[in-house]
């Protein structure tokens, strides 16, 4: 058996972690874990004994890429070095001295992606202002003051919200790197985030909704963007879940949609049910992706869409609906304002949307609160509609 992208994506997590090899004999394989993660593999002989060495998780390790880490794994075993040696080796002198280039890949592969369901933000940031000044500077060298000049340069392009979010991303990082015990010393000690901002407010009117829902339909925007948007607004969840969402978790027959853990922000799943306005977009959704996994397919990739598309795709046609100025994110604000309008409570909201509620009651609450959130969506999804029909 040769693997293929679509034979990889078949492969079903079971209760004990499975091993599955290529039919080649090279001994590279794919280890499927209960929790559905799919780890590439290589097993060869060595010294008289039999090794295995890991080449990183599908899909963000690719199957060529996979295939190109482990020719180059079978070449050196054929030259007679130990690849996991080698590796090991290379690990150590990470650890020893590591540059800020490779503190911050290991910090994107070993805590953001574990752990966050927006990593690629965690990678943008420190892609964008972090690594292009420092990637190659030893991280025990950076002080307070290289952090304060990035900081201030930052804040001189008129980007005020960006240098809160790199100062929290470093800071987060060099905490990181002392609890695992590559550094000693935080540089970003003592140093408080230079813009004071305010939660955001933005929400749309019921004239607002009405121009950019026709807008997002009549307008020069991508069918499938479109409808992403339009589902956000719909079902009040956020937009890296629906970029992510795969058909598989998906039941259009019953109307939910079960949201694991894995894609959600904060790591807990939640059940979302489906409005008779959400089916409609889901099923035209479905006519567009075809038999892709993914509800909104990348191109040329195996994957999804960026998660930026959509925030470009608005930010393009914006000035044309007619309305101030309005991020996707606040079209899950608009829809909690609203729903709690008509009467949804904020609990109900609160497990709609997914947030956690802080309190103790919460340990021993663990009603599911699928009635109630049927209840709020359906209601919603018949205040959106008659909005939406509205002056037509």
């Amino acid at each position: 058996m040769a693997f293929t992208d679509r034979k990889i994506r078949s492969f079903q997590p079971g209760e004990k972690r499975v091993e599955i090899w290529e039919g080649t004999g090279n001994g590279f394989g794919v280890i499927v874990s209960p929790s559905g993660t799919k780890t590439w593999v290589f097993r060869y002989r060595y010294d008289g004994k039999y090794k295995k060495m890991t080449f990183g998780q599908y899909p963000e390790i690719t199957l060529a890429k996979a295939r190109e880490l482990h020719q180059e794994a079978r070449r050196k075993v054929a030259l007679g070095i130990d690849p996991c040696l080698e590796r090991q080796t290379v690990r150590q002198e990470i650890i020893t001295a590591p540059t800020i280039g490779q503190l911050a890949e290991r910090f994107i592969e070993e805590h953001s992606k574990p752990k966050k369901a927006s990593w690629k933000e965690d990678q943008r940031i420190l892609n964008y202002d972090v690594l292009p000044r420092w990637q190659h500077r030893k991280a025990r060298d950076i002080k307070r003051a290289d952090v304060r000049a990035m900081l201030h340069e930052i804040q001189q392009r008129g980007k005020p919200i960006i240098v809160n979010r790199t100062l929290a991303m470093i800071r987060k990082m060099f905490n990181w790197a002392i609890e695992i015990e590559l550094l000693d010393d935080n540089p970003c000690f003592s140093i408080r985030a230079p813009v004071k901002e305010r939660p955001r407010e933005r929400y749309l009117t019921e004239d607002e909704i009405r121009r950019v829902w026709h807008g997002l339909s009549n307008l020069e925007i991508s069918k499938e963007v479109s409808l992403l948007l339009k589902l956000m607004l719909v079902t009040a969840q956020r937009k890296g879940e629906l970029v992510h969402a795969e058909w598989k978790d998906m039941d259009l027959n019953s109307g939910w949609w079960s949201l694991p853990g894995t894609k959600t922000k904060n790591r807990y799943s939640n059940r979302i049910p489906l409005s008779r306005l959400a089916l409609d977009l889901l099923a035209e959704v479905k006519q567009l992706s075809g038999d892709d996994p993914w509800l909104f397919p990348g191109r040329g990739n195996d994957g999804p869409i960026d998660d930026e598309t959509p925030n470009h795709a608005l930010m393009d046609i914006i000035e044309n609906l007619g309305v101030a100025h309005f991020t996707p994110h606040d079209l899950r604000r608009t829809a909690g304002t609203h729903m709690t309008s008509i009467g949804v409570p904020r609990l109900v909201l609160s497990k709609i949307m997914n947030h956690i509620v802080r309190t103790t009651t919460r340990i021993y609450d663990l009603h599911t609160y699928d009635n109630e959130k049927k209840a709020a969506l359906d209601a919603w999804g018949e205040k959106l509609a008659s909005i939406v029909r509205d002056q037509q």
